[in-house]
C-alpha cells in the first residue's frame, strides 16, 4: 500500500512539473535566486528566431540550420511554413518534418515555437476553409448598390436574400432616411434632393492572405480568412493545425514544443457572423439591422455614430469570445501556450477599427504582443506603443510580453542599431525577443506615414528614414559581432521577466472614443504618453474592461492581477467613457487615489448602449487639467518618481520591476550622444550594477549614472 500511495505520489508531481511553466509565470524571487542563472538563462527566457522553411527541408538541412542558429546565440526558434516546400503546408509530410525539427532541437537544448499559420494573417488554414469548409469562411457587412435617384422618382426592386438595410442619403444637406426593406423589396419616391441609395448586405469578403500553398506566391484572396466570430470556424482551425501536431509530437508538448503564435488576425472590412444580429439584440437590446447601411454613408449622424459604436463593442467581444479564448483555453489545456500580436499597433484608430479592443482581445494570451516592421521604431520618430503589450500583460498578471521584430525592415540595421531596436522596446516592458528575417522577396504591405506629432525633433534624430521604402534582408545577425549582444538580450529578456511592474500611474486606453470615431483621443493620449516617459515618469495603459472587471481599490490604490498598484489615472482627451468606469474612478479617488482629466472631458457616458448614453458627467471630485498636456500642477499630484534626475533629458527612459528582496532598475540612454546626471533613487539599499552584456554583478556607490551612445545600465538596489 506505502509502495502504491508512492507511485501516486511521484506521478503527481511529475504532472505538476510538466504543468510547471515558470517563465510564462509571475515570480517574486530574491536576487540571490537570480544570480545564478544571471550568466547563462534558461533557454525558455532566451532570442527567438524565425526560421522560415522556404525550399526543400530534409533532415540534413533541419540539423545544419539548427547548429548554425545556437552558435548565432538564439535559444529557439519560431517555425514559419515558407514556398517551394515539398512538403506541402499541413500535408501528413508537413507535420513529419515538423515532428523531426522538434526533436532535433531538443537534441540541443533549444525551444520550438510554431506560427499558426502558413504565413498570415492567422486563420485561413492554407486554405482549407476556401477548399472544404467555405461555411466558414470570413464575412462582411458591404455596400451591394449605390442607387443614384432624381426628386420625384420611384424606385421599386425586389433586393437579394443577403440584404439587411438600406438608406437614403442627400449630397445636399447630408441627411439621411432610412428605408424599410423588411419585405424584401426596396420601394421609395424620392423628396426634393439630391438622393442616393445605400444597399448594404452581408457577403462572403475576406481580408487579403498570403499562403504558403498559394501557387501565384501573392497576397490575396485565394485561401480565405475563416469567420473569426464565430466558434465554430475557430473549432474547426484547431482541428486542422493544433490537434494535428499534437498527434505528431504531443509528447514534447510544453517540454521542447512551447506553444503557437498568432499573427495579425483582423478584419479588412466591417464583420458579420450569423449569429451578430442576433448577439447585438441580447447584449444592446435594441435591433440593429436597419442601421447598418447607414454605417457607409459620406457622412453620419451623431446618432449613426453611436449606433456604429454599439456595432463595434459587440463583434470585438465576439472576437475576444470566440477566435482568442477559444485557441487560448485549448492551448492551456494542453499544457502549451498561444501567444499573439494583431495589426495597425503602431496606428492606434487603424487597430481599433480592424481588431476591436486590443485589451479584450489580450485577456486569455498568455503572452500579448506588438510586432516593429518597416520603419515602426527607428531614431526619427517616438513609438512608445510597445505599451500596448506589456500594459496588457500586466493588468492581466502576465510574466511576458513580446516582439516580433525585423520582417520587412525598411532599414538595414546594423547589429548596435538592431540593440538599438530592441532596447527601445524594453525599455517599454517587452521582455520576450523573436528577430525575423524577411527576404525583399515576401514584403508586407507599405508602411503609414508616422504622425508629425509622434516624430522627433530634427536635433534628437540621430539618423533619418531613408528615401526609400523597399524592405531588404536583415542579416545582422549572421555577423560575428552578434553572438555577444544576442547573449545581452537573453540576459536583458531574463531579468525583466523577474518580478512584478512597478509603475504606478495608469494611462486610460480610449477605446470607446475611437470606436465614436474621436480619434482625437489617440492623439492627446501619445502626447500625454511621450511627456511622462520624457519626464522619466512610467506609466501603463488602462483600458475600460480592467477598470471595470478586476482592478480593486486596495490601499489607496488600483491593483491589477500582478500585484502592481495604480496610485494615479490620467484620462486624456475623451469623447465617451462608461458609467462603470467612472463609478470606479469615483471611487478610486474616494479612497485617496489621483484622477486627473487632461484636455475635454467625455461628453457621453454609456451604461447599456452608446445610443441612449447620457451627457456630460460631473468630474468635480477629479482634478481637471483643460491644457492638452498635464501642468506643473498636475505633474505633482501623480506619485513620486521613482528617478529623479538633475536636468531635463527626455532621451533617458527607465523600467522599474520589484523583486521580493530588491528593485530592479533598467535604464537607457535613446540617443547617440552620451549623457551624465546625477539621479536619486526612491529606494535606498546596497546598490550593484548587473552587467547583462558580461553576466557579471559588481557594486555601485554614488547618485552619477554615465551613459554613453545608446548604452543600457541594470541597477539592483537591495531592500
Amino acid at each position: 500500500m506505502k509502495k502504491l500511495i508512492t507511485l501516486l505520489l511521484l506521478v503527481i508531481l511529475a504532472s505538476c512539473a510538466e504543468k510547471s511553466r515558470p517563465w510564462q509565470e509571475m515570480s517574486y524571487p530574491e536576487s540571490g535566486e537570480l544570480t545564478g542563472l544571471f550568466k547563462s538563462p534558461p533557454p525558455e527566457y532566451g532570442m527567438i528566431l524565425w526560421w522560415g522553411w522556404d525550399g526543400r527541408m530534409s533532415d540534413t538541412v533541419i540539423k545544419r540550420d539548427l547548429d548554425r542558429i545556437k552558435a548565432m546565440g538564439f535559444r529557439g526558434v519560431m517555425l514559419e511554413a515558407g514556398y517551394g516546400m515539398e512538403a506541402k503546408y499541413l500535408s501528413p509530410e508537413w507535420f513529419s518534418m515538423v515532428r523531426v525539427a522538434v526533436l532535433e532541437a531538443k537534441k540541443r537544448n533549444m525551444i520550438v515555437w510554431i506560427e499558426d499559420e502558413g504565413k498570415y494573417p492567422s486563420g485561413f488554414a492554407g486554405g482549407k476553409f476556401s477548399q472544404e469548409r467555405p461555411d466558414l469562411k470570413m464575412q462582411a457587412v458591404v455596400v451591394t448598390e449605390r442607387i443614384d435617384i432624381a426628386p420625384g422618382e420611384t424606385i421599386s426592386k425586389d433586393l437579394p436574400w443577403y440584404a439587411l438595410s438600406a438608406v437614403a442619403f442627400n449630397n445636399d444637406d447630408k441627411s439621411s432616411i432610412t428605408l424599410d426593406i423588411s419585405s424584401g423589396k426596396l420601394n421609395w419616391t424620392a423628396p426634393q434632393g439630391n438622393w442616393r441609395i445605400f444597399v448594404a448586405g452581408h457577403r462572403f469578403r475576406s481580408s487579403n492572405t498570403r499562403s504558403a500553398n498559394n501557387p501565384t506566391r501573392g497576397k490575396d484572396t485565394t485561401a480565405s480568412l475563416m469567420d473569426y466570430l464565430n466558434p465554430l470556424a475557430t473549432r474547426q482551425f484547431l482541428e486542422w493545425t493544433h490537434e494535428q501536431y499534437k498527434k505528431s509530437f504531443g509528447e514534447e508538448f510544453g517540454k521542447t514544443f512551447m506553444g503557437f503564435m498568432g499573427d495579425e488576425p483582423d478584419f479588412a472590412y466591417t464583420p458579420y457572423t450569423p449569429a451578430i444580429l442576433e448577439e447585438f439584440s441580447k447584449r444592446k437590446g435594441y435591433d440593429v439591422k436597419p442601421w447598418l447601411a447607414s454605417f457607409f454613408v459620406p457622412q453620419m449622424t451623431d446618432e449613426t455614430k453611436r449606433v456604429k459604436a454599439d456595432y463595434w463593442d459587440v463583434w470585438s467581444a465576439l472576437f475576444a469570445e470566440n477566435f482568442f479564448t477559444v485557441q487560448a483555453d485549448w492551448c492551456r489545456e494542453n499544457n502549451i501556450e498561444y501567444i499573439v500580436h494583431l495589426n495597425h499597433e503602431d496606428q492606434l484608430p487603424g487597430l481599433v477599427r480592424s481588431s476591436g479592443d486590443y485589451f479584450r482581445n489580450m485577456r486569455n494570451v498568455v503572452t500579448p504582443g506588438v510586432d516593429a516592421i518597416w520603419a515602426q521604431i527607428w531614431m526619427d520618430h517616438v513609438a512608445d506603443y510597445p505599451k500596448l503589450a506589456s500594459s496588457a500583460a500586466h493588468l492581466y498578471g502576465r510574466a511576458r510580453a513580446f516582439t516580433e521584430s525585423f520582417a520587412a525592415f525598411t532599414h538595414r540595421p546594423s547589429v548596435s542599431q538592431a540593440k538599438w531596436v530592441l532596447d527601445y522596446q524594453m525599455v517599454r516592458g517587452i521582455n520576450s525577443i523573436q528577430v525575423m528575417f524577411m527576404s525583399a522577396s515576401t514584403p508586407r504591405p507599405a508602411p503609414p506615414a508616422v504622425p508629425a506629432a509622434q516624430q522627433r525633433p530634427a536635433s534628437q534624430s540621430s539618423q533619418q528614414r531613408p528615401a526609400s521604402q523597399t524592405p531588404r534582408p536583415i542579416s545582422f545577425f549572421l555577423t560575428d559581432t552578434f553572438p555577444p549582444v544576442a547573449e545581452y538580450l537573453n540576459r536583458a529578456s531574463f531579468l525583466l521577466a523577474q518580478g512584478k511592474p512597478a509603475a504606478e500611474t495608469g494611462l486610460y486606453f480610449p477605446t470607446m472614443s475611437m470606436w465614436y470615431g474621436d480619434n482625437e483621443s489617440n492623439r492627446s493620449m501619445l502626447d500625454i504618453s511621450r511627456q511622462l516617459l520624457e519626464c522619466q515618469r512610467d506609466y501603463d495603459f488602462v483600458d475600460e474592461q480592467a477598470l471595470t472587471t478586476f482592478l480593486s481599490i486596495e490601499n489607496g490604490g488600483l491593483k491589477n492581477l500582478s500585484g502592481q498598484s495604480y496610485k494615479a489615472i490620467i484620462v486624456p482627451s475623451i469623447s465617451v467613457i462608461s458609467s462603470a468606469a467612472l463609478n470606479k474612478l469615483k471611487d478610486f479617488s474616494s479612497a485617496g487615489g489621483k484622477v486627473i482629466f487632461v484636455g475635454n472631458p467625455p461628453s457621453l457616458v454609456v451604461e447599456k448602449t452608446f445610443l441612449e448614453a447620457g451627457g456630460s458627467p460631473d468630474l468635480s471630485w477629479a482634478h481637471r487639467d483643460t491644457s492638452n498636456l498635464l501642468t506643473d500642477e498636475a505633474m505633482k499630484l501623480l506619485p513620486p518618481p521613482d528617478i529623479s534626475i538633475d536636468k531635463f533629458l527626455p532621451q533617458v527612459k527607465y523600467l522599474h520591476r520589484e523583486w521580493k528582496d530588491a528593485h530592479l532598475y533598467f535604464i537607457f540612454n535613446e540617443e547617440k550622444e552620451p549623457v551624465s546626471f546625477n539621479a536619486t533613487f526612491r529606494e535606498k539599499g546596497e546598490m550593484q550594477v548587473w552587467d547583462a552584456a558580461t553576466g557579471s554583478v559588481s557594486g555601485f556607490s554614488g547618485s552619477e549614472v554615465d551613459l554613453g551612445p545608446w548604452e543600457t545600465k541594470f541597477i539592483v538596489i537591495k531592500k
